[in-house]
């Protein structure tokens, strides 16, 4: 034994001191394996061709990727505006404020039913269409006014956006490109989508939303139909960013759905990992889980509207 570890150990011995434990853990060797016997893995894959490789890769038909460098330093006037930054949805008027209504447009059967038995289901103290609550991603617009911060990265073809909210990924292109061929998009629930500017303001229009569980405020339904443009501009010297949603779907709703939210910049926070695990969600009011447990414990499940508080 090293003079060192010797002197180490008699202090540790006559300081009780748990601050040593990392300098002695050195001695106890390696970890024990239980009695089990490790065995050996052999790699028996076999080279891949470049073809196969390049298969592997999904690419777009013709055109660069947003960040290929080709597209990044091509010619092209520079953004009028940019939303590099991290904001938060402006709840300043109440917290009701990160739904889309009202008012609402005058919705068809499934819309009026939605409205009708979600506010039953408030009555009752219960959760209604608790898709969020289960792990299904929010979508657009309502991952835009979850209660957690957003993450905007603004290069020359596209802004990215990163929620705190299970870091949803939303990417809006600016390079210029088409929407890509209905007939090969994978529907998504944030969709697709491809911005232009006007003067100061960033028009987006995005498209190609999954609508398995995909619900906007009180479980109200899209169809494949729906489509959302945001008109953006940035006030208050770039600390507010403003978003105007013009949301329509011909199936769901008649003529255009309209809501207005203010994003407040946030200088001093930024965005970590997060995932939803649906085992963890018995401890969140508002879900389905969440709701069992409280009955199990004889409590109440607080503010448990459609996973509202989420």
């Amino acid at each position: 034994m090293s003079n060192y570890r010797r002197i180490a150990r008699t202090a540790c011995a006559v300081a009780g001191l748990v601050i040593c434990a990392p300098a002695l853990a050195q001695d106890e060797g390696p970890p024990s394996t239980g009695g089990l016997e490790q065995p050996e893995i052999v790699r028996e894959d076999a080279p891949l061709s470049q073809e196969r490789l390049d298969q592997m890769v999904p690419k777009h038909p013709g055109y660069l990727g947003a960040l290929a460098p080709a597209n990044l330093n091509a010619d092209r006037p520079p953004a009028p505006i940019d939303l590099t930054g991290t904001w938060f949805v402006d709840l300043s008027e109440g917290f009701s404020h990160f739904m889309f209504g009202p008012p609402y447009p005058r919705f068809g059967e499934e819309g009026t039913r939605a409205l009708i038995d979600s506010a039953a289901a408030q009555e009752r103290g219960e959760t209604y269409r608790d898709s969020i609550g289960q792990c299904y991603p929010p979508g657009m617009p309502m991952i835009m006014t979850r209660v957690w911060p957003h993450a905007f990265i603004q290069v020359p073809t596209a802004i990215y956006m990163i929620s705190g909210f299970n870091n949803s990924v939303r990417t809006i292109f600016l390079d210029g490109r088409e929407f890509s061929d209905p007939d090969l998009v994978v529907p998504s629930y944030n969709g697709e989508s491809i911005g232009h500017f006007e003067g100061d303001t960033l028009v987006v229009e995005s498209k190609y939303f999954q609508t398995d569980n995909h619900w906007i405020d009180r479980g109200i339904p899209i169809s494949d139909e729906f489509e959302i443009e945001e008109r953006i501009r940035l006030l208050s010297d770039g600390t507010v960013m403003e978003v105007e949603y013009i949301m329509t779907d011909p199936v769901m709703w008649e003529g255009e759905w309209r809501s207005t939210k203010r994003f407040n910049r946030q200088d001093y926070t930024d965005i970590n990992e997060a995932n939803c695990i649906l085992a963890y969600n018995a401890n969140l009011p508002g879900t389905d889980l969440g709701s069992e447990e409280a009955e199990k414990r004889g409590t109440s499940n607080i503010e448990g509207v459609a996973g509202d508080e989420q």
